[in-house]
């Protein structure tokens, strides 16, 4: 059955994958829906940046299916799954820009591996591109010239050059001032509405990341916990939900990582 407007862009159907034989994520099924910006939130180690690879096609699953627009990436050969890339942005995390080319030559470097376009449009859609993320009059200088603010929006203007139809962002807000993280988080809405994208991001900063989601999803311990609104994650009554939302240090999620009792450490009975 073809993909229809209300169908999901992006969907995990029983997914599970790991690295060697450690499970990462276990059994996940998940939808992103299309128009919309999606938050991928919960306690580390739960595999969200994994869940982004296999979205892009980085990584395949151990078993499920990951489908892109109704297609299953699993089966695609090189080509098939450098098309359906074509159709996606990244912004990796601290914006990992070219250090040996300038800004726009890291802006068009997307556009020169991917199309046949004249160098006057791609210098056109470039100034557009950058333009759109503030940064017009940055054109000629190198990663090195420019804040971390400042290399997280090239990314992003980097990401979107090829007008794709989803946009990813791993962790778009670390390492940011509280300003450039507004500015970025506004960028993430407003490029999402009106180029008509669909966005997924990353985050651990809660109050921005709920202010621009429409979607929510958390991961923990790789299980999804949750899938739904902002609203009603702030009525989730799961205990999981509500440590992670309300930011508390005790709940389901402990300081200590599963071990064997002390005992069998220290030859000492565990304190009481």
């Amino acid at each position: 059955m073809p993909p229809t407007s209300n169908s999901p862009l992006v969907e995990f159907r029983n997914l599970s994958f790991g690295y060697g034989e450690r499970a990462i994520l276990d059994d996940v099924s998940l939808r992103i829906p299309r128009g919309k910006v999606t938050a991928l939130i919960g306690p580390m180690g739960g595999g969200k940046t994994t869940t982004l690879r296999l979205m892009g096609g980085q990584m395949h699953a151990w078993s499920g299916q990951m489908l892109f627009d109704g297609q299953d990436l699993g089966p695609m050969d090189q080509q098939q799954l450098y098309a359906v890339r074509r159709r996606m942005g990244m912004l990796y995390q601290f914006g990992a820009l070219f250090a040996d080319m300038s800004v726009f030559e890291n802006v068009a470097f997307p556009l020169r591996e991917h199309t046949d376009l004249p160098e006057a449009l791609i210098r056109d859609i470039v100034l557009m591109k950058l333009n759109a993320v503030g940064l017009r009059n940055a054109r000629d200088l190198m990663p090195s010239e420019v804040s971390g603010g400042m290399a997280k929006r090239i990314g992003i203007a980097r990401a979107i050059a090829l007008d794709p139809d989803l946009v990813m962002y791993d962790e778009p807000f670390s390492g940011l001032d509280p300003i450039s993280l507004h500015v970025a988080a506004r960028l993430i809405r407003q490029l999402n509405d009106a180029m008509g994208l669909t966005s997924i991001f990353v985050s651990h900063e809660l109050t921005q990341t709920l202010e621009i989601a429409d979607h929510v999803l958390i991961l923990d311990q790789g299980k999804l916990a949750f899938e739904g609104t902002v609203a009603e994650l702030h009525a989730s009554t799961d205990p999981l939900v509500f440590q992670y939302v309300n930011e508390r240090p005790d709940g389901p999620v402990r300081f200590h990582y599963p071990a064997v009792p002390l005992e069998d450490d220290f030859g000492v009975a565990s304190p009481a």
